[in-house]
């Protein structure tokens, strides 16, 4: 009863943490007048929001947020400053954004970067539909698959690209070459001076001249709240694939110690946000069952204080499992080399050490299994396993005579999870029953 209240009241701590919400980041930078075939905006507000990651439903009601937040401040310009790979929603959300960008009483803005970044599947679709688009040198648009709205949606010279864009992507200087960027736009700023309407002016930067946002106006800056923040980290492959099974194990080790401890509350709320996460995101329920019964199979072994079979269909449920968790998402080769390596080291080496040194403590002593009668199991010769009151053991032969697999031994005595046997026949005999007879 201890354990389930305290790893109840885990679960409730996790789920009012995970309903807090943090105030979005802003800062300041400068913004001006209004923009081309658009109402006139206010002149004083320039609105920047990141998207960064997989464009999950945290993410995606961001981004809708954002644009009525814009629409309401009578903001010059909506900026998302992207960087993603693409996008787990269903396509009719993907739809919805797209449409919403494309309807939007504010002009809204899309730069890719900075360097290295990607704008693909999705996302990539979102920034279709947008008003403007910069790509960053090192950065790169496409892969948008199959477009999930009507072309008319996008802009034309979008549009014009779609068959392109479908399995390719561009960089910074083919999208400029193809109109789809105007100028090269390194860093954030460099794009927004570009826009229609944005006040600027030239300061001199180590002796050169440059163009800037003019004092006058002001840019906000904002990402993701401090608590959608934490889902949509959860929800990305890797942190969900490894809060899963990492929770998994801690779970399996706290089963096998005295009491609720650290590892069960960590691994409790591990467990809770790694099945968040691969509810988000595209997985296969196959390979989730095959990494419960990969843990499932670690845990028999365990037991034994021995690996066998079990650790086996362990070892190929995690390597399969692992493989094939997530439907179109591909799991980086570090990812999957850190929980492959460490899941086995934790399972083979640091759980039957930690099983080992629980049971060998005078605290939690087995001089009561003396005497004890059992069978062996398998051949002990020099050692084996024996069933004891139904439970398989770790056992070797106090004697140079090996011991048949299912022939009648008794405990003699006991070595942390090891336990020296003889066979009932011809063993020695316990000097409590010489002294009684």
């Amino acid at each position: 009863m201890r354990r389930l209240s305290t790893v109840g009241g885990v679960l409730a701590a996790l789920a009012v943490m995970l309903g807090l919400a943090g105030a979005a980041g802003a800062g300041s930078m400068g913004a001006g007048r209004g923009a081309q075939d658009r109402p006139e905006r206010g002149a004083d507000r320039l609105s920047v929001v990141k998207v960064s990651g997989l464009l999950d439903p945290v993410l995606a009601d961001f981004v809708e947020r954002a644009i009525t937040e814009a629409e309401a401040t009578d903001a010059l310009w909506l900026v998302l400053h992207l960087n993603s790979s693409g996008s787990v929603v269903p396509d009719d959300r993907v739809a919805e954004l797209v449409d919403r960008i494309a309807t939007a009483d504010v002009p809204v803005a899309v730069w890719v970067g900075p360097s290295g970044a990607r704008a693909e599947g999705g996302t990539a679709q979102l920034a279709g539909a947008a008003d403007r688009l910069g790509v960053a040198p090192g950065s790169r648009i496409g892969r948008i698959g199959e477009p999930v709205v009507d072309r008319a949606r996008f802009r034309p010279d979008f549009a014009a690209l779609l068959d392109r864009l479908r399995d390719g992507t561009l960089d910074a200087g083919g999208a400029q070459r193809l109109g789809l960027a105007e100028r090269p736009a390194p860093v954030i700023g460099d794009f927004i001076v570009t826009l229609d309407g944005v006040q600027t002016e030239v300061v001199q930067v180590d002796g050169r001249p440059r163009r800037t946002i003019s004092d006058e106006s002001v840019t906000v800056f904002s990402a993701l709240p401090i608590g959608d923040q934490l889902l949509h980290t959860v929800a990305s492959p890797a942190v969900a694939y490894l809060l899963f099974v990492i929770g998994m194990a801690l779970i399996v080790f706290e089963l096998f110690t005295a009491g609720v401890g650290v590892a069960g509350l960590v691994g409790a709320g591990c467990f809770v946000l790694g099945c968040y996460g691969l509810a988000v995101l595209p997985t296969r329920p196959v390979a989730v069952a095959l990494l419960v019964v990969a843990m499932i199979a670690f845990a028999i072994d365990v037991q034994t204080g021995v690996p066998r079979v079990w650790t086996g269909v362990a070892t190929a449920c995690l390597i399969v499992g692992s493989f094939l968790l997530y439907d179109g998402v591909s799991l980086s080769w570090i990812t999957l080399l850190v929980a492959l390596v460490g899941i086995g080291l934790f399972m083979l080496a640091g759980m039957p050490a930690m099983v080992r040194a629980r049971f060998s403590t005078p605290t939690i002593g087995r001089g009561w299994m003396v005497g004890e009668e059992g069978e062996a199991v398998v051949e002990v010769a020099p050692e084996g396993v024996v069933r004891v009151r139904g439970a398989l053991w770790r056992a070797r032969t106090n004697r140079a005579t090996p011991i048949t697999a299912s022939e009648p031994v008794r405990v003699v005595e006991v070595d942390g999870l090891l336990l020296e046997v003889e066979p009932t026949e011809g063993g020695a005999v316990d000097y409590r029953e010489r002294r009684r007879s």
